[in-house]
């Protein structure tokens, strides 16, 4: 699964990497290391740019940086308290899920991470890992989006909202947890962003393990159980002491 990661790059540097248009209007950029679901943060879409009127433009599209809510919230549910249950999507079978086949056809985008946190099971405890790049560059997470609005409130913003796709770990991955996210190689982005391509399933399946093999899996302090935590220190190396893993209280995850 991926329940926490890291997201520390501002609009214009995210801009530049995923070749986009910083759409994140009044958003106050901040490093978040410790990025938690229903937190805002910023995502990649490619749409068709509209008029005035609000038609779409068949003949291009525009690829830009949007803010959204982490925790999809289907265009159907009653309230958003919905949205803290759907922070990850299975690829495997998020096209027949009520919630995420509607997105998986029109409505994908991609999430820009440092890197991402994944807890491994050493006994009654949890060891906290970082996966992320040798190299410093974003890893593009497949994610999920709707707009839901609150029909209780018509003066309410609508709230747009995403999750991550998640599938079977990889290589060394796979000692730590059985799942990761969705990590779609560069080549993949423009195929995944597509507003008029509604079958993606070929892009659907875990990463290859070259891209697996790249990252470093790096142990960190269990500091990073605890969403209260937010600082650089969270994403260096830690070799767990003896005690840190027989301490239950340290694990708020």
């Amino acid at each position: 699964m991926c329940g926490r990661y890291a997201a520390t790059k501002d609009p214009a540097t995210l801009a530049a990497e995923f070749d986009a248009v910083d759409d994140t209007e009044f958003y106050q950029p901040r490093a978040d290391y410790n990025v938690a679901p229903t937190k805002d943060e910023i995502t990649v879409v490619q749409r068709h740019p509209r008029d005035e009127e609000g038609n779409p433009d068949p003949s291009t599209t525009v690829r830009s940086l949007r803010v959204m809510r982490w925790g999809l919230i289907p265009h159907w549910a009653k309230d958003k308290s919905i949205g803290s249950r759907m922070i990850n999507a299975r690829a495997d079978s998020a096209a027949t899920k009520p919630a995420f086949k509607s997105s998986l056809a029109k409505r994908r985008c991609l999430v820009p991470a440092d890197g991402w946190y994944e807890w491994r099971r050493e006994g009654k405890a949890k060891q906290p890992f970082y996966m992320t790049t040798q190299d410093g560059s974003s890893l593009a997470f497949a994610g999920l989006w709707a707009t839901w609005r609150d029909k209780s409130d018509e003066q309410a913003e609508p709230v747009v909202s995403y999750t991550v796709l998640t599938t079977d770990a990889v290589g060394p991955l796979a000692d730590i947890h059985d799942r990761m996210p969705l990590v779609l190689p560069r080549e993949h982005w423009a195929r995944w962003l597509d507003p008029d391509l509604d079958d993606v399933s070929e892009l659907l399946v875990p990463p290859p393990l070259e891209l697996v093999s790249a990252l470093e899996l790096r142990p960190v302090s269990s500091a990073v159980n605890n969403v209260r935590n937010n600082g650089p220190e969270l994403l260096a190396r830690h070799e767990p002491e003896p005690a840190d893993l027989d301490d239950p209280s340290l694990f708020d995850k």
